[in-house]
């Protein structure tokens, strides 16, 4: 499964709305599956989440990845979802409106 931002100007740095995006030769857009959108605020929420219940320091891009996987987990009966968070919350240390 895969995800990405709701809209072609958005803040998760690093990730692209493929629809609007230069896409890569090796790109193969059948693999990952229907893409599963995150809107930016909600990805930033979750960061702020993360740290205060769960103790995590992780990235805008893990609070996107984390959106998308309870999104996932959400529409299942039962099973195991598991996601990887690709960045850690110090690059973001300046921005003080992310850590309420």
């Amino acid at each position: 499964i895969a995800f990405q931002p709701d809209a072609s100007f958005h803040g998760l740095e690093g990730l692209k709305h493929m629809p609007t995006a230069i896409k890569p030769g090796i790109y193969d857009e059948s693999l990952a599956g229907e893409p599963l959108e995150v809107q930016t605020e909600a990805a930033r929420e979750m960061v702020s989440r993360l740290a205060r219940e769960e103790g995590l320091f992780v990235g805008i891009s893990s609070g996107a990845a984390a959106v998308a996987a309870l999104e996932v987990a959400s529409q299942l009966d039962e099973g195991v979802v598991v996601t990887v968070f690709p960045d850690a919350g110090y690059k973001y240390l300046s921005d003080k409106n992310l850590w309420k």
